[in-house]
């Protein structure tokens, strides 16, 4: 028995690996995050499979659910939103399965800030504007952020940041960042990635938030700042070039 945990992607329900589908086709247990997972991955679970909606679940629930499909021999597809790598709670489940014993693998998706960049049609890495990406969130009901890793700080190296769990306190946010970065300094917006209703909005440090607030967003959306939303003068990349050696 293995429990699979899955990337299930931004939100289109298409944004699947084929091995994390497959795994959902193949596993006769599914625990998915339901306010985030598209529930048309579950058209994917096997004929008379478990459902499970972990959206009112606490962690020992959780684990109790993947303990019992243990017992019984199960294997369990456990669908996390975008890629698992990147704030899904995921180790806290792996801890406790490593202290029961539980065999697990991870399978990667893509991430919502992919799928942001993807809306927008940018690199994140342009050459010679910026070649950073920083993936934060900020403090809040959630647990603190460590030491050195304010907005202050991270901002301080002016590269590409991609904040997460963060469009709640787009005040905050403009106030951390524009001493490093400029009132001007391009920000995009993207709230919901890859979905039917799918939000943009395009600005500046200078008037994001009260887009943010006419737009009356919420939650599920990737904040981006940096000079690489609006580069076109950058030189082309060595990848490509004729002059390099072969």
């Amino acid at each position: 028995m293995t429990v699979h945990f899955i990337g299930a992607g931004p939100g289109a329900a298409d944004l699947i690996t084929v091995r994390g589908r497959d795994q959902i086709a193949s596993s006769p247990v599914c625990l998915y995050a339901g306010a985030l997972v598209p529930v048309e991955l579950l058209d994917h679970c096997p004929p008379g499979a478990r459902t499970v909606d972990t959206a009112s679940l606490n962690l020992d629930e959780i684990i109790a659910e993947l303990s019992a499909a243990h017992a019984n021999g199960l294997d369990v597809a456990r669908l996390h939103s975008g890629d698992p790598s990147v704030f899904s709670a995921m180790a806290e489940q792996m801890r406790r399965l490593d202290t029961l014993d539980i065999p697990y693998d991870v399978t990667p998706g893509v991430p919502a800030y992919a799928a942001a960049a993807a809306t927008l049609a940018r690199e994140l890495t342009v050459p010679e504007v910026g070649q950073t990406v920083i993936l934060t969130r900020i403090a809040g009901r959630a647990s603190a952020m460590p030491s050195g890793e304010d907005l202050a700080t991270l901002g301080a190296s002016r590269s590409t940041l991609v904040l997460h769990l963060a469009v709640q306190q787009i005040d905050r946010v403009v106030d951390e960042l524009e001493p490093n970065y400029g009132a001007d300094c391009p920000v995009a917006v993207v709230a919901r990635a890859s979905r039917d209703d799918e939000l943009v909005l395009r600005g500046t440090l200078a008037d994001i938030a009260d887009q943010v607030r006419a737009a009356d967003i919420r939650r599920t959306a990737v904040i981006i700042v940096g000079k690489v939303l609006s580069a076109t003068a950058f030189r082309d990349s060595h990848l490509y070039s004729a002059t390099r050696a072969r």
